[in-house]
């Protein structure tokens, strides 16, 4: 049977694109299939979204060439400084401080706005012969037959593949309609995504406060501005979210402190729902699914985006491998490997980040005495603190040969 490309991704928004590289650089083609307009991909206005990109991500960007296209807007995370706060107390004095010098490799990550993490990677595939993009296209059903996967989209068109890869969310269609369903919780917890500018100059500083609600995460932009990852119990963020402008900064200041001086917003306001959010299966016959659409977990250590493009990375190694070896790339035994390399690693975080924010997200006197012992000790023994910052810098674990 003829197939339109040998992979099949539904879903264009960063995993997806990065994954069509990956396959492309390993020979393999790939069809993208997105129901938003190119435009609005393209978009170049600043929206307020931004990503912490761990170092062993920004190796992948490297090995793909699409790093190039964002270095110069990039902010490099030096520090992170991390401490237990109040709402219009402010931080208290950090207990566990994360210098990059301390690792041999460099800056743990990097900060990358989301407008030019994006058109990298549109330029990327337009100048790759092996990835077509379908934009504005809808899929309304899709089929898993011993040799091919198929999609028909809303337009009446049907492609084939020999793998079909769901990089469409949390609420994501493709395991929809594979039967996959999803394990998890909700937080009670809403996060309040902006971008401010800022009096004093952040020295590429990121910083966690610890909240009773939940944590606000402060982290370097270029310039002197920040992105704000700010959880809070769900009616009180509704209700800020609900602000205009000046009362939203109003209830912001008291828990931002003024470190850096007076604050402005930049660019929109966004808030999601945080809930833990995992699929019972990652892959299936000619079915892989990567990014959101695999996992959804808390924003406390950043990982979000990091953790799809680790499954990028190991899917591609895994269908690399496997066409090397004549094997059918669709296979269940192949796409199996992908599953086990990356489930035990996807839960391992998932408890870590569901553990910490539960830990963190309360004001219980005796919890916050022992969380802050027991991290200030973190501080003071050299070879464990390295450890974290090698792990916030996702150089932990078994790498996939893309972010070695």
């Amino acid at each position: 049977m003829s197939h339109d490309s040998d992979l099949l991704i539904i879903g264009g928004g960063l995993n997806g694109p990065a994954l069509a590289l990956a396959a492309a650089r390993a020979g393999l083609s790939a069809t993208i299939i997105d129901a938003r307009p190119e435009a609005q991909l393209e978009a170049a206005d600043f929206d307020g979204r931004a990503y912490a990109l761990a170092l062993a991500s920004v190796r992948l960007l490297k090995a793909l060439r699409v790093w190039d296209g964002v270095a110069q807007n990039a902010q490099p995370m030096l520090d992170i400084k991390v401490s237990d706060g109040h709402a219009g107390r402010g931080a208290a004095p950090f207990f566990l401080h994360f210098d990059h010098a301390e690792i041999e490799e460099g800056p743990m990550g990097q900060m990358v706005e989301d407008r030019f993490l994006r058109r990298a990677l549109l330029e990327a595939m337009a100048s790759n012969p092996l990835i077509t993009c379908l934009n504005g296209e809808a899929v309304t059903g899709q089929e898993i037959t011993a040799d091919s996967a198929s999609v028909t989209l809303a337009s009446g068109r049907v492609l084939r593949g020999r793998l079909l890869v769901g990089c469409d969310g949390k609420t994501s269609g493709v395991a929809a309609r594979a039967g996959i369903k999803r394990r998890g919780w909700p937080y009670g917890q809403t996060a309040l995504v902006c971008a401010i500018a800022h009096e004093k100059p952040h020295n590429g500083v990121a910083h966690q406060f610890f909240m009773p609600p939940g944590p606000l995460a402060i982290l370097p932009l270029p310039g002197n501005r920040s992105s704000i990852v700010w959880s809070e119990r769900r009616a009180t963020a509704e209700a800020f979210q609900a602000l205009d402008d000046a009362g939203y900064l109003a209830a912001l200041r008291p828990r931002f402190g003024d470190f850096l001086g007076e604050i402005s917003l930049e660019g929109k306001r966004f808030s999601y729902p945080l809930g833990l959010s995992l699929a019972e299966r990652f892959s299936g016959a000619r079915l892989a699914l990567v990014g959101d659409a695999a996992h959804g977990l808390h924003p406390i250590a950043g990982q979000g985006l990091n953790a799809g493009l680790r499954d990028v990375a190991a899917l591609a190694q895994v269908l690399s491998e496997a066409r090397d070896r004549g094997e059918d790339i669709g296979s269940e035994l192949v796409l199996g490997r992908y599953q086990e390399w990356r489930r035990f690693d996807t839960m391992s975080l998932a408890m870590a980040t569901d553990m910490t924010n539960k830990l963190f997200s309360n004001d219980n006197p005796l919890l916050r005495l022992g969380r802050d012992l027991g991290l200030g000790a973190v501080g003071k023994l050299p070879k464990l603190r390295r450890s974290f910052i090698r792990e916030a810098a996702g150089l932990t674990g078994d790498l996939p040969e893309l972010m070695r």
